[in-house]
């Protein structure tokens, strides 16, 4: 069988990896693949800079729309990255009849639903294992391995920038701008990390996850994100004495009303696997009816972990292009039509528990007060730790976790309490999940 020839859009980190593993493993893959897979031609405007990477192996061109004229390209790699050009020339790929291979978790977030009715109209295939959790083979759980089951929730650490962050924030004391610096300083964080810290990276995954485990169109506009900016060492501290620990999560979450789908900080029980994961490493809980807990974990990011989820696509390709298209696995797991319009919940309609820390003053009937008002919202608490205060210190920290609540009842009680003149500073809320 002739080999598959590749066209690869961009030769940076992770094209650079994917070309690295391709070549040293290309008797293996072959094997895999029923046919040989070959990187024929590379699209990057540094034209010496790839050259040097690909030596005289591969053609090397500026303009990415002389691989996708090429009629010899069976594949067209996307690894530019954003919304922009990287979108024109996804669809001019698919347009012309080439199946697409990206790790652009961004552009299939907010233009997924476009780019795959592209495809399924011109028969081509678009993969995207690389786009969420790097070399974790989630998307291949969620949509095949998992096939049997009612996904029921998922939860992941899926930004590893962030993850390092935190951890360097809980083992060293740092507070939010020092651990920001420190990532900055060991290649973790871009110069600006936006994306990463406000939960906007995250977001796009989690997009992507839900859409394939509740089979439903990607919504990214109705993701509720919130980054951990905001998040200060002190509540770091307090939740380890409490039992948990502060993790940036995606969550989505099926409910009978509609389908949660949120990214934030977020406490987790210590003894959760998942709570252990540290350092700039990912993780991704699934629950679902027939298998239970499961737990996928590994490198998120980097040039050959994303480089291997990028090949593996490439095998599936190989193996499947020449089949009907009725007959391959459906981009989104389930069958185009069999999509359902399930709303996304606002953030209001959100079922969750809470942590609390409030700064009040040391005096009788301030906790008093306060659980009144939790009562009144209907809201169980959980547990509540107040700090003494030192010799002649008039404030004091209150601590409180909740049972479960939606959230638009733990609003209202927000702002009343905050309105108690025995509160002096704006009251912390976070949200905790037992994953249990």
């Amino acid at each position: 069988m002739e080999p598959i020839q590749v066209g690869l859009l961009g030769i940076g980190t992770v094209g650079s990896g994917t070309f690295e593993v391709l070549a040293r493993n290309q008797e293996e893959i072959r094997r895999r693949a029923g046919c040989g897979i070959e990187i024929t031609m590379v699209a990057d405007l540094d034209v010496a800079r790839a050259r040097t990477l690909v030596g005289n192996r591969t053609q090397v061109v500026a303009d990415a729309r002389e691989v996708i004229a090429n009629p010899a390209i069976d594949i067209v790699v996307e690894l530019i990255g954003g919304y922009g050009i990287a979108r024109t020339l996804v669809m001019e790929a698919i347009a012309a009849g080439k199946h697409v291979v990206t790790a652009n978790k961004a552009l299939l977030a907010v233009h997924g639903s476009e780019i795959f009715a592209a495809a399924r109209e011109k028969g081509v295939m678009v993969a995207f294992e690389a786009a969420v959790a790097g070399g974790i083979p989630i998307i291949k759980a969620l949509r095949e391995g998992l096939t049997a089951n009612r996904i029921e929730w998922i939860a992941g650490i899926i930004n590893g920038t962030t993850n390092f962050i935190l951890s360097e924030m809980r083992d060293k004391g740092l507070d939010f701008a020092e651990a920001l610096a420190e990532a900055q300083r060991l290649g973790y964080a871009e110069a600006d990390p936006t994306f990463d810290i406000e939960g906007v990276d995250a977001a796009h995954k989690a997009t992507l996850m839900s859409a394939i485990a509740f089979g439903i169109p990607v919504q990214f506009d109705h993701a509720h994100i919130e980054g951990i900016t905001g998040l200060q060492a002190v509540d770091i501290r307090y939740a380890e004495q409490l039992g948990y620990r502060i993790k940036l999560l995606g969550i989505t979450r099926r409910r009978e009303s509609g389908i949660e789908l949120r990214v934030h900080p977020t406490l987790v029980p210590s003894k959760r696997l998942i709570a252990n994961v540290e350092g700039a490493m990912n993780a991704v809980m699934v629950q679902a009816d027939a298998v239970g807990t499961t737990l996928y974990y590994g490198k998120g990011a980097g040039s050959e972990p994303t480089a291997s989820a990028v090949i593996a696509d490439l095998v599936d390709i190989a193996r499947l292009h020449t089949a009907a298209p009725g007959n391959r696995v459906p981009h989104l797991a389930f069958q185009p039509d069999e999509l359902h319009a399930t709303p996304v919940l606002s953030i209001a309609e959100v079922v969750t528990a809470f942590y609390l820390r409030l700064r009040v003053v040391d005096q009788k009937g301030v906790l008093a007060a306060i659980t009144q008002i939790l009562a009144d919202g209907d809201i169980s608490i959980d547990a509540v730790l107040q700090r003494e205060s030192e010799e002649g210190e008039s404030q004091t920290d209150l601590i409180i976790l909740t049972h479960e609540t939606v959230e638009g009842r733990m609003r209202a009680a927000l702002t009343t309490m905050q309105a108690l003149p025995t509160v002096i500073e704006p009251i912390v809320s976070l949200r905790k999940e037992e994953l249990a």
